[in-house]
This record gives structure tokens, sequence and C-alpha cells, in this order.
């Protein structure tokens, strides 16, 4: 019997902490959204025991996110509760861009067949934190603490003390280290009398979610100034249970309040849909445009990850996605330091990786905004001459900007990454994220899998070619570095000493990563590229994995 994930209620338990246990924990989660959820199952499954508190005991409400992209539905494998969400989800690929009611163009995301997985799949956000709960609570180290509110923080050089208000009163829960996924309005960082900056787009946008049988297929659709809704702009996207996605621009002299009435929403649904469509709302919000962050995502043993450090519009699909990055960056990155195995200093690079990111992302969403809702005359009459021009025009299309939708970020300049030192012809450049293919596992007698499934959630070094000589030199790398040989299809060659096999069934992996005979690549456990060169020098390769860890001083000193 499946779920119904927006009526689902999670008990709140006494825990041992409010007896005066007074444990250290490892990691403290705060926030059981997707972000929050997708740190803390991370954790639990490195072997990181971690507690998750929220203050409320039920998922988000209404659909909020649904458009998942590519790189996070690969994380969410990687976190055990991928399938159900491919499953249950709406799998989509086709834009199409209107002006009032022609067909500019259309565009597709993923162009190139074989991978795992879609560009996008549209799925409400109720059920990916529903899955992701089930996730955690099939994890013995993840300990979810509902109804637990965080009314107090102090940190010292140790330890962090948070201050906890319960149904059964307040008690005082110590970590090393705290990550802050608690929302927009983060209490958190006004605790901690932290702020977020950045820009607020005078518009307004109305989100309908109708329930209905249509005929729209699965492809989102944009309007610019369509006869139903003239001199303003319209999306259209697919969600499952028959349920559609309607966002209405208002202008910023709407009324908020006003604009979120039956009376006023139903009948600019029903001019978008014709008079004989039945219909029901199922929720209905209205939302401003900003563009803001931190200055700053790291505070001591304080670590802000999602919407808490980080905010944009949600033309392009920016918001949850990224919010998931962080937490695919800093997980391993927490799990290395509590181990010992990594210093304190790794933290600092999953602040100035995710804050690069932010800023990119801020960066597109607000040149989308921008072109979505000019703010002057002039910059109206370019994008109208750029939509018009866009039907017959490759280059205007490049223009026209309806939102750029979410792409894995590539973490240029990260101080994790080492330089290329040969040349190379594909974009998998280091601090990227690697691309996928299908594979057969373990040679010729195993089974039919993809790339980046079988890497995993570990240090991973791969060789191109059919020798295991010198991928053996590299066993017993510190810390633990999974060993993968790819080899060309038909190569009759089995797993052994340790190493993974994987045929390149369809020549795609060599292709997709420029490799030749001999070609290594040193992959992070989040799956972006920390090296790569054309031959395999294990001198190179430790000196790589140890300025990845944030350990090459020690390195060279010994």
């Amino acid at each position: 019997m499946a779920i119904d994930f927006q009526t689902l209620t999670f008990d709140y338990r006494r825990s041992p902490d409010q007896s005066g246990d007074g444990q250290l924990h490892p990691v403290v989660v705060i926030g059981a959204g997707p972000v929050g959820l997708a740190t803390a199952i991370d954790l639990a499954q490195q072997g990181t025991p971690v507690v998750l508190l929220d203050d409320d005991h039920t998922l988000s409400s209404g659909s909020r996110a649904i458009c998942f992209a590519k790189r996070t539905l690969e994380i969410f494998d990687r976190l055990g509760c991928g399938d159900p969400m491919v499953a249950k989800g709406v799998s989509w690929k086709v834009g199409k861009v209107f002006l009032q009611n022609e067909l500019l163009y259309a565009f597709d995301l993923l162009p190139e067949a074989d991978h795992a997985r879609p560009a996008f799949i549209n799925l409400q956000q109720y059920y990916v934190e529903g899955y992701l709960a089930e996730r955690a609570r099939e994890l013995p180290l993840l300990d979810a603490r509902w109804r637990n509110l965080v009314t107090g923080i102090t940190q010292s050089d140790e330890c962090v003390s948070l201050q906890i208000e319960t149904p059964d009163g307040p008690y005082t829960l110590r970590a090393r280290y705290v990550v802050a996924a608690d929302g927009a309005r983060s209490p958190v960082r006004a605790l901690m009398h932290l702020d977020t900056h950045g820009r607020t787009f005078k518009d307004r946008f109305l989100i309908a979610d109708v329930r209905m049988k249509a005929d729209f297929p699965t492809e989102r659709w944009f309007w610019f100034d369509p006869p139903f809704h003239p001199n303003q702009s319209v999306l259209l996207h697919r969600q499952p249970d028959n349920v559609w996605r309607i966002d209405f621009q208002l202008g910023w002299d709407a009324d908020p309040v006003a604009e979120k009435t039956p009376e006023r929403v139903i009948p600019r649904v029903r001019a978008l849909l014709g008079p004989d469509v039945e219909f029901e709302l199922e929720w209905v919000s209205v939302y401003t445009f900003r563009c803001q962050r931190m200055d700053k995502f790291r505070h001591g043993r304080v670590l802000f990850a999602g919407d808490s450090a980080h905010g944009v519009s949600p033309f392009g699909a920016r918001g949850a996605n990224s919010g998931v990055q962080d937490a695919d960056n800093l997980g391993w990155k927490l799990k290395l330091v509590i181990d010992g195995i990594a210093p304190d200093a790794l933290l600092h690079s999953y602040a100035s990786e995710r804050e690069a990111a932010a800023d990119e992302n801020i960066r597109h969403s607000t040149r989308s905004t921008d072109f979505i809702t000019p703010k002057s005359e002039v910059s109206r009459v370019f994008r109208d001459a750029a939509l018009r021009l866009a039907k017959d025009c490759a280059f205007a299309r490049r223009i026209v900007n309806s939102g750029r939708l979410s792409t894995a970020s590539v973490l240029h300049d990260s101080p994790l990454s080492t330089p290329d030192r040969d040349v190379f012809d594909c974009a998998l450049v280091p601090g990227a994220v690697v691309a996928d293919a299908p594979v057969l596992v373990n040679g010729r007698d195993g089974h039919e899998g993809w790339f980046l499934q079988q890497v995993g959630s570990s240090f991973a070094g791969v060789l191109f070619g059919e020798s295991f000589d010198a991928l053996t030199t590299l066993q017993h790398l510190h810390p633990q570095t999974k060993l993968v040989l790819v080899v060309p299809a038909g190569s009759d060659i089995q797993t052994r000493h340790g190493i993974d096999v994987l045929e390149d069934v369809k020549g795609l992996l060599a292709e997709r990563f420029d490799a030749r005979p001999g070609t290594f690549y040193l992959l992070r456990p989040d799956q972006h590229i920390a090296m790569r060169a054309r031959s395999l020098d294990p001198h190179a390769v430790r000196e790589a994995l140890a300025r990845a860890t944030c350990t090459l001083n020690e390195t060279q000193s010994a």
C-alpha cells in the first residue's frame, strides 16, 4: 500500500540526551528537508553516527520544488533512493518556448543516449522527502528526532552546544560539527546573528498546482506574452498524479493575499486550459524572486547548506538541486575530518567550492529573471527583439532566457584539484563531475551496469587499458581508494587483486573521457574529478590524493 506522504506524521521520541547523557555527537544536522536528509543519510551510510533534528513532524506541504536534475538523481542513487524517485517521477528533457501562441523553438537537455538517468524528473518535494525519510529509517546510525526545536547555539574550540525545546521540555545537545540545513528563514542563522545578502526582484509570481487530465505532452512549456495572460509570462510543467504546475507572472503591484484566492486563480487557469477542461486546485502560492546568499557558508564548527546558505528564483530549478549538491560536497569531507584522516582545513574547501557554485547559480538566475521581467523600456525592447528573431535565427535563441536549467557545478579553481599537465579534448576537467556510460561489471561473465553507480562513494582511481600492473602500485592508498580498470569491449579480463573491471561495452566511456590506453583519472567521493593524466604515475597520484584531502604538506614532509 502506497504511503500518503502529504499526511504522513513522525512520532516524537524521547532521546538519551534528555536524561543528561551528555555524549558528544560527531555531527548534528538541523532540518529534515531534502538537503538535511541527504546530508544525514550520506554520513550514516559512511559509518558516521548522525543526529537529525526537525522542529516539525511532517514533510513539506504543497509540491514546492518539483524539478530534479540528472546530477541530483545520480546523488540520490548513491544514497540508495534514486529508483523509487525515478519510478514515481515524470521524466522529461524537452523544453519549448512560445511567443504569444507561436512556437519559437524547442531544446533538448540530454540529446545523447546511454545515460542511466533522464535529464530531469518532475516530482513533488513531499515525495522526494518521503523517499529520503524512508531511506533514513533503514540506517541504524541515523537518529532522526522530530519536534526538536533549536532555540540556542554556542560553540567553543571543541564543540557546538545546542539548546533544544521538545514536548518534554528543554535539553542540551553537543556535537563536534553542526550542519544547518533549516531553510530560507534559517532559525540557526538568526540565532547566530548572521544574514544573507543579495537582490530582491520587484515582481510576483503565482504558483498553481492543478489536478486535471490533459493532453499536454511531458515537456516544459514557457510562454512570453500569451493571449490568455497578456504582457506577462507563464510556465507549465507536468507532475505525477495528474497534477500540473502552472506559474503565472503577476507584476509587482499584485496583492499576494488576494491573488491566492480561488476567485482570482481559477479564471487564470481557465483562460489557459479552455472552457471545457475539468480541473481542481491542489496547492496555490505567491512568491517574490530573490537571489541571495550568506557571505560565508562556514562559521567555526557550524556549516550552512541549501536554502539556509543561498537562495535563487525558481526558474532554472537551481534551488533544491544546488542544495543537494551542497550535501554531496560536505558529507565525505566531514567523514574524513571526524575520522582523523583529513585536517579540519578540508571543511574550508566545502565553503569555498559551494560559495562559488552559489555565485554561479545566482548569476544564471539573475540573468533569467532580468530577461523574463525587464526592468526598463530599453531592456524590454531588447528582449522582444530577441524573441521575434528566435524562431528563425539560432543566435537569438542563445539570448532568449526562460531559465537556464540546473546542471552540475564545475568546481573551477578548487584547491583540491590537481591542474592538468597533459592535453585532453573533453569537458571532464579537474573539478567537473564525471560522465556516465553503460558498462559490463566484472568482465565478460559479469552483469550490465552504469559507470557512476560502480565507482560509488569513495575515492576512485580509474585506469583505461588492459593491464592490472600499474593499478596494483596504488593498492593500500590512504584514505582507501577504489581501483577500477576500464577495458575495451570484448576484452577477456576478469576482476582480480581487489581491482574492479568494467567493460566499456559501447566505447562511450573512452569517448567521453577522451581516454586511450594508459589514461588515468582520480575521482573524489562526490564523483568530481581530482586529477587526470595520460599515464599513471603513482607518486603523482599520491600527491593528488593528498591535495584532495588537504594533507599535501604532511605527505611532502614524510
